[in-house]
């Protein structure tokens, strides 16, 4: 997520780009190299040798944070934090509440970071981003490419037992977050950022339909893909989160609130209630980077007073 652009090494400030009918097009990740437990990819899991750059506005790099934070990679893995808006500079390592500076590359801007990985890089900007401190480069700046390695191959420094990829569901898992992302986790941009009334009622349409199919389908198991946590819930966590308090409003997804769905409601209280989670869950950078960093959307940057939502209500999932 992020806005800019850079093209053969030179900084451009640019706002997201959308194709000719006024869809919201997302430009595809870069860097997809892998960590392995062994090594055998070129790029080994080890305690300290990994940085990872995140936004706690983000919901893709939220994912990675929560992942770190789940599974206990804290002393393994280091975090650095930009801060909650993005001006013309794109991502910014600031001084404000919740931030943490760049103790790594000591850069004041995430491009500055791509630049030291590629001198001649041309693309967009985005978080997260997982450095490595071996080799000075980017590993990998794919949400679901990171958590997966955060889940799977550094579990010699990990809590034991901790598994959200288990093996006899790893295919559904994979077909789940498959399923989730173009409708939901990427519909909310579809509509948001749309610029045409034919390209939101698309996006906004689909995006509808699949809440709809989720809350039928968390009527009769506890989540998505059955009665445990997976990478699956993880991935729809941090856009549910963000969907009453600024997807509803911001990006005109407002046929229902989360709120609205008694199912995907209590699950969402269920997840964020789990230890761990709501410490990776920042509402003022949240609200402060879309309201204030997407002036097309909202040009006054005023950032609403509500809505009021107890996440920490209690939740009714227990039964299942």
């Amino acid at each position: 997520m992020g806005l800019g652009i850079l093209k053969d090494g030179k900084w451009i400030p640019q706002r997201d780009q959308e194709d000719s009918e006024g869809k919201f097009i997302r430009p595809s990740t870069t860097f997809r190299n892998q960590i392995t437990a062994d090594g055998s990819s070129g790029f080994k899991a080890e305690k300290g040798r990994y940085h990872l750059y995140i936004s706690w506005a983000c919901p893709w790099a939220c994912r990675t944070a929560i992942m770190r934070q789940l599974k206990g990679l804290e002393d393994a893995i280091a975090m650095s934090v930009v801060g909650a808006e993005i001006h013309d500079n794109s991502w910014e390592f600031t001084n404000e509440p919740g931030t943490i500076p760049d103790t790594v590359n000591h850069t004041q801007y995430l491009w500055q970071i791509y630049l030291k990985a590629d001198p001649n890089y041309s693309g967009r900007v985005t978080v997260p981003v997982l450095w490595d401190t071996q080799t000075s480069t980017i590993v990998n700046n794919e949400s679901r490419e990171i958590i997966r390695m955060f889940d799977t191959e550094f579990n010699e420094f990990a809590k034991p037992d901790v598994n959200f990829y288990p093996q006899n569901l790893q295919t559904v898992i994979d077909e789940t977050i498959d399923a989730i992302y173009q409708p939901i986790n990427n519909g909310v941009y579809r509509a948001g950022f749309a610029t045409t009334q034919l390209a939101y009622d698309e996006a906004v349409t689909e995006l509808f339909d699949a809440l709809d199919h989720w809350e039928k389908v968390l009527a009769n198991q506890r989540y998505l893909c059955g009665n445990q946590i997976t990478e699956a819930d993880w991935c729809m966590f941090t856009t549910l989160f963000r969907f009453d308090v600024v997807y509803s409003v911001h990006f005109k997804c407002n046929l229902r609130r989360i709120i609205d769905y008694p199912n995907l409601w209590n699950y969402l209280k269920d997840l964020y209630q789990q230890p761990g989670v709501k410490e990776t869950c920042n509402l003022d950078h949240i609200k402060r980077h879309y309201y204030r960093s997407h002036p097309n959307v909202n040009p006054t940057r005023i950032v609403p007073k509500g809505p009021l939502i107890d996440f920490d209500a209690p939740h009714n999932r227990d039964h299942l």
